[in-house]
């Protein structure tokens, strides 16, 4: 297109214009069918003469309105040449972003043309794209920060611009669910006395959501996404309730604690065996409870909506991450052709807890553990066939003395110096009356909690001397090498499972009855099993050396090594209902270690969250949503501040919440107005006049004030 300068006339004050349309733009797309978009033009600029001759169109009038008229030809024409067609509709928009524009300095940063080629969705022959400036604002907003709020009038597309912006994260794999969430305040989020199911109740609440997602992706694939909890649809309150039973164990530095104890600001153990501090606790009241269980018998409880981290045997033959599923996803969906399905994570390094001082070498307290004699009722003893454990124990208990007593026995005697007085008690008998070991016997043994929450030095160096004592390597032909553990004691089973989990390393254990077993043989003579045997199968992460005895470390090392810990869900099934708590935590991957060291979270990561009518939650409810955000995700939050459902006296959370995070790094608020309604121009009209009206009655009230 071409333009004469704007010419003044100075006798009249007012200015001309003179624009080329090119020829490969046909007048009829400009000007539309019928005149019907110049009829626009000059309803929007009454004081300016416009005259159309062949491809040439001129303007008269005021200088102002002269030059909007010339830019809005542009606008058009930058449309028109990227195959969009220009409509009443737009026309009225670019005019009215035009005149904000004059009016308003930040108006100046986007084009019109810029704002309504702005392609977000195809999807049927239908294009997703703002509609005003504000509109573009939001969209822009939306892939700058990570928490948004859109607030506006009905109409504008909060709702439904975020919705197209989820769908594009999802197929631009930037993250990997959606998650759209409305309160529930028609039925005050107690949804149970209606009939049907959780679906058929929640359907009149969500229906505006369903509406938008049809519109943006096949609808046949949105049962199947949505089964596969890739898109989930749900009430707020019913979104939070990820939550476990108040008395469940949580692993802290200092131990386990019932997470119901918790509170902001605690320290629990991460999935990367580091201290993590809790972000939030909300109690989440009685719930219906499930009991998961793993192949190696570790279990815990949860609530149906609570996360865990999974992935199938195809996700790993794939390459690809780690998935997050609800409880009740996976609920008769365990299986895949027999094998287990969903793979959990475990430790990816050893629980760090603080150093305690222990009054024994650890290693030598496990192998005294293992095969030493500490009943109390004689000097200690030790007994072992191995010349090499009998070195490495004299050396880890300075001031004691390995007396051999027979072919394989030995006694731990004091050694005495010059000067000594008889009566001086044994270090070993000293240091076990510490550890309140003295007088345990093979079925009563157990490790003592500063060794079981010590460092991982000191828990490491206990279990090599667990292993080398009553341990060993056991190979089987074309498998990695396990390690096998027996004790007569359950406490010195469930301490040693523990201390291998610990670790980042599983534990299976199996029960051998001693009724029934063939004898075993000691110095020609049978002997007869009088406790059953507690056995243990041992997995360690590669890099933990499971053995210090030279025998059992080289033949663990020739088969291979000990192949990698894996843990499966194996089953989940009701277990009552409870009260529950769930907690936030401000590990990366959102992981906290519960009951048998399992891995588990409830925060959302890599998913794109809407909540949409958010003038309908109260404070504590805002607060709970924005502080469930996970890594990698985004949310949006939309509604109309003038709209509040709320029953009496209870404040809007949203209401608050701009006074609250204005100016916080990463949090924006885009605001859209009348202006920006997209439906039947009347409901444009109709927000005015209540703006209008609203004005007014404030006028009124404080007049009277």
């Amino acid at each position: 297109m071409t333009q004469t300068p704007v010419s003044r006339t100075p006798e009249e004050g007012q200015a001309r214009a003179h624009i080329t349309i090119p020829a490969k733009h046909p007048m009829v797309t400009v000007l539309g069918s019928g005149d019907s978009l110049l009829r626009v033009i000059e309803k929007a600029f009454p004081s300016t003469d416009i005259h159309v001759r062949g491809n040439e169109v001129s303007a008269v009038g005021a200088s102002e309105e002269v030059t909007l008229v010339q830019r809005l030809f542009d606008e058009m024409l930058l449309v028109l040449r990227t195959g969009a067609p220009m409509t009443e509709d737009a026309v009225e928009r670019t005019i009215a972003m035009l005149k904000s524009d004059r009016d308003d300095e930040a108006g100046g940063h986007h084009a019109p043309s810029e704002v309504l080629t702005q392609n977000i969705l195809s999807n049927r022959g239908k294009t997703i794209r703002p509609k005003t400036l504000n509109q573009k604002r939001y969209v822009d907003a939306i892939d700058k920060h990570t928490i948004v709020f859109g607030i506006g009038p009905a109409g504008t597309g909060k709702t439904y611009l975020a919705m197209a912006k989820a769908v594009q994260a999802l197929q631009s794999k930037q993250v990997n669910r959606i998650i759209l969430t409305r309160p529930a305040v028609e039925a005050g989020e107690r949804l149970g006395f209606l009939p049907g199911t959780l679906y058929e109740k929640i359907d009149p609440y969500l229906r505006p959501l369903y509406d938008a997602l049809h519109d943006m992706l096949d609808p046949d694939s949105i049962p199947r996404l949505m089964a596969a909890g890739t898109i989930e649809v749900a009430p707020l309150a019913y979104m939070r309730g990820r939550a476990q039973p108040v008395w469940t164990n949580v692993l802290t530095p200092d131990g386990w604690r019932p997470i119901g104890d918790l509170q902001v600001g605690d320290l629990v153990i991460g999935s990367n065996g580091e201290p993590t501090p809790v972000l939030g606790v909300y109690p989440q009241g009685e719930r219906d409870i499930y009991r998961v269980t793993a192949q190696d018998g570790a279990w815990t409880l949860c609530c149906g909506e609570h996360l865990w981290t999974v992935r199938t045997a195809a996700d790993k033959r794939r390459n690809k991450p780690w998935r997050v599923l609800e409880t009740r996803e996976m609920i008769g969906n365990l299986r895949a052709a027999h094998a287990r399905r969903y793979e959990l994570p475990t430790l990816t390094g050893p629980a760090q807890f603080p150093a305690r001082e222990v009054p024994m070498d650890p290693y030598a307290l496990g192998l005294l553990l293992g095969d030493g004699c500490i009943t109390g009722t004689t000097t200690p003893g030790f007994t072992t066939a191995d010349p090499e454990l009998v070195s490495a124990l004299e050396l880890a208990l300075p001031g004691v003395k390995v007396r051999r007593k027979g072919p394989i026995d030995y006694v731990l005697n004091r050694e005495s110096a010059p000067g000594d007085v008889i009566t001086l008690a044994n270090p070993v008998t000293r240091d076990l009356r510490t550890l309140g070991l003295l007088g345990s016997r093979s079925v009563s043994k157990f490790i003592p909690d500063d060794y079981l929450y010590n460092t991982p030095e000191v828990r490491l160096a206990l279990l090599q001397g667990l292993l080398d004592s009553d341990g060993g390597p056991v190979t089987q032909s074309d498998r990695t090498c396990r390690i096998q553990y027996t004790t007569a004691s359950i406490l010195l089973r469930d301490d040693v499972i523990s201390l291998v989990q610990s670790l980042g390393g599983v534990a299976y254990t199996r029960r051998r009855a001693a009724q029934g077993r063939k004898p075993g043989r000691a110095r020609g003579r049978e002997v007869y099993h009088r406790r059953d045997a507690h056995i243990v199968d041992i997995r360690l992460p590669e890099g933990i050396e499971p053995f210090r005895l030279a025998r059992k470390r080289e033949k663990y090392h020739a088969a291979g090594g000990g192949g990698r810990p894996m843990r499966f869900i194996d089953s989940i099934e009701p277990a009552g209902r409870e009260e529950t708590v769930c907690i936030q935590v401000a590990a990366e991957d959102s992981l906290y270690v519960t009951q048998d060291y399992l891995l588990t979270h409830n925060t959302l990561n890599d998913a794109f969250i809407i909540l949409d009518e958010a003038q309908n939650t109260n404070p504590e409810q805002m607060k709970m949503f924005l502080t469930r955000l996970g890594f990698n995700s985004k949310i949006v939050v939309t509604g109309d501040v003038t709209q509040v459902d709320l029953p009496g006296g209870t404040k809007s959370g949203l209401r608050q919440v701009q006074g609250i995070l204005d100016g916080v790094q990463d949090v924006h608020f885009s605001t859209l107005t009348s202006k920006d309604v997209v439906r039947h121009k009347l409901v444009s009209r109709i927000v005015e006049a209540y703006d209008k009206f609203d004005v007014r009655s404030r006028d009124d009230r404080n007049g009277r004030a």
